[in-house]
């Protein structure tokens, strides 16, 4: 296993190749990313494109997570599957060396132009990051990964408390080495630990995994602080259904969704 030491979650070898660092690495598997570190490269990436218009904007992105992330080196590829006037839309996926492709992700983006429309945008809806304290991750057997990457504080519920939680998000750590944080950035390494966030079953007895992960944004977020007022539904049968509605310290931007495999452990 190839991990950098760098003081970021990424760290750039190529335009399209990075090299993961320890805080990636997610809580249940040594080998393995969480999804939000993966989720905000793909992102990033579309960002950047040399053929992207300056003016579009992403509105949404959906991922397929096929299988676990390894922390091995990555390559991202990007394509264009339409090019519109007013939409754009962009496919990017992510293969570790040696293996197959892990994560794919859709990108919608929308033509912007700052003032042409009347602003309809609720304001702050949940006590701010600066009314509440700091909190630890659930246990985690390993002492750098995703839960030392992020400062996080909950307005409401707790990772050890089941049911629906608001957390506050920070990112501790850049994604990519020696390169400035975008807005983009994260709100989507934030996003996909609202299964996390608001689990309702016991994580000693269930697994509930998520196999994909979409955010929608209305509004370009501002700040350093993502929050995460979450809320997870399961099924009998297996399968559940976890909806953050996704907000900055101006108030709400978005929702993430993911639907969740649900199955007792062992």
């Amino acid at each position: 296993m190839t991990v950098s030491g760098a003081e970021a979650f990424y760290e750039r070898e190529a335009d399209d190749r990075f090299l993961p660092t320890g805080y990636t690495r997610g809580p249940w598997d040594a080998g393995s990313q969480h999804a939000g570190p993966p989720a905000a490269l793909l992102g990033r990436v579309v960002e950047q494109r040399p053929d992207g218009r300056p003016q579009m904007r992403v509105a949404r992105v959906t991922y397929e997570i096929m299988r676990p992330v390894p922390i091995r080196p990555l390559t991202v590829t990007t394509r264009v599957l339409r090019a519109g006037r007013s939409v754009e839309l962009v496919e990017a996926a992510l293969t570790p060396d040696g293996g197959q492709e892990v994560m794919r992700a859709t990108v919608l983006l929308i033509k912007t132009a700052p003032d042409s429309v009347p602003e309809v945008s609720p304001g702050p809806r949940v006590p701010g990051p600066g009314a509440v304290s700091s909190q630890q991750f659930f246990p985690v057997p390993w002492d750098q990964g995703y839960h030392t990457a992020m400062d996080v504080r909950f307005a409401a519920g707790s990772f050890l408390e089941p049911g629906p939680a608001t957390a506050w998000m920070r990112m501790r750590v850049p994604l990519i080495a020696g390169e400035e944080i975008t807005p983009l950035s994260r709100v989507l390494t934030a996003a996909d630990s609202g299964n996390g966030v608001s689990a309702t079953l016991d994580f000693q007895r269930y697994v509930f995994v998520n196999a994909d992960l979409t955010v929608s944004l209305h509004r370009h977020p501002e700040g350093e602080w993502v929050c995460l007022d979450a809320r997870t539904m399961v099924d009998g049968a297996g399968i559940g259904l976890a909806e953050s509605a996704l907000h900055d310290e101006k108030g709400p931007l978005g929702r993430g969704t993911q639907s969740l495999y649900v199955t007792a452990r062992g």
